[in-house]
């Protein structure tokens, strides 16, 4: 019997200590049970991002990257001990006091002391007090987000919370053989071996999701023309459609691909009106798919179903 590592069910989604746009949260069991993969080589991610899907997933070997040299950076400190569990809360609780009493003035204080230095433990601090825990920097590479205006932000619980995040990927990355690398796709893609499977989540083409540097329409044609090339199995992520409009560019270029997709909802403001449903697309090379999200879902209507008949009743 072919043991598979892909589908698989995870039950209980975990949330790393980096936020970016586009997390992939919501959409963790949905790209879970929907591929198709033995296990036998690594898993490749050339769009980190967050992380969330790999931590996840949780392979037993990764090669991961992303141009974005401060996100790789946590990971690699976490792996290395230099960042721990008791670090981050040392870090966090003297420094958010120093936040309650000055406000904007200190985050702008440690704003620009990330720019200068790097510091990971920095960015952990500005990711969760600025505003709308938006990871973004200019031309230049400087980190530019706004105080998020919540000086007591950093309450007991809530740097509990950070904590608990960063023991939880901790303890992942060091019983695991993951290489981190803060490099461009294309040198990540050269490292793909035939038992490898390449996961895909690029910034997002026709909406603004830009985090660290430029995405043009080249770059997402290019990436489509690298993967066909790729001698193992690879997924990209990307939205499919919404009520206003349709990704033209999944057609147009990853036409190659199985689509599988998935509905959710997202907010873009304050009021229930503003509330819309987005088609999220999973795009397959054939025979590295898998229907156990689908059957699930059918299982989950049918006892639904069952269970209103007997309310019924």
């Amino acid at each position: 019997m072919n043991h598979l590592f892909l589908p698989k069910e995870i039950t209980n989604v975990g949330v790393p200590p980096v936020k970016c746009q586009g997390i992939k949260t919501k959409l963790i069991k949905f790209i879970s049970q929907s591929i198709s993969w033995n296990g036998k080589g690594k898993w490749i991610e050339p769009f980190l991002g967050s992380g969330v899907v790999l931590f996840n997933i949780c392979p037993e070997r990764a090669l991961v990257s992303d141009t974005n040299k401060h996100i790789i950076q946590i990971y690699l400190d976490i792996q290395s001990n230099k960042i721990t569990p008791s670090i981050v809360r040392d870090f966090l609780e003297e420094n958010s006091n120093k936040l309650l009493k000055d406000g904007q003035e200190y985050y702008n204080f440690i704003r620009s002391r990330f720019n200068e230095t790097g510091s990971a433990l920095d960015l952990i601090f500005l990711n969760r007090s600025c505003f709308n825990g938006i990871m973004r920097f200019n031309s230049k590479g400087k980190y530019n987000v706004p105080f998020g205006h919540k000086p007591e932000r950093f309450r007991k619980a809530y740097i509990t919370k950070i904590v608990n995040q960063i023991k939880w990927v901790s303890d992942i990355i060091r019983s695991r053989d993951w290489q981190f690398k803060a490099v461009d796709w294309r040198e990540t893609f050269s490292l793909a071996e035939e038992n490898d499977f390449v996961y895909l989540d690029p910034p997002y083409i026709g909406r603004h999701t830009d985090y660290f540097n430029n995405w043009t329409e080249r770059d997402a044609v290019d990436l489509s023309e690298y993967s066909r090339k790729l001698k193992c199995g690879y997924a990209l992520s990307m939205w499919l459609e919404n009520k206003y409009r349709k990704n033209d560019h999944i057609e147009n270029h990853w036409n190659n691909l199985e689509i599988k997709s998935f509905a959710h909802f997202y907010h873009v403001g304050s009021k229930e009106s503003l509330r819309n449903e987005m088609q999220e697309a999973l795009a397959i090379k054939p025979s590295f798919t898998s229907n156990e999200f689908e059957i699930e879902q059918l299982r989950k209507k049918e006892i639904k179903k069952t269970e209103n008949l007997f309310e019924f009743v």
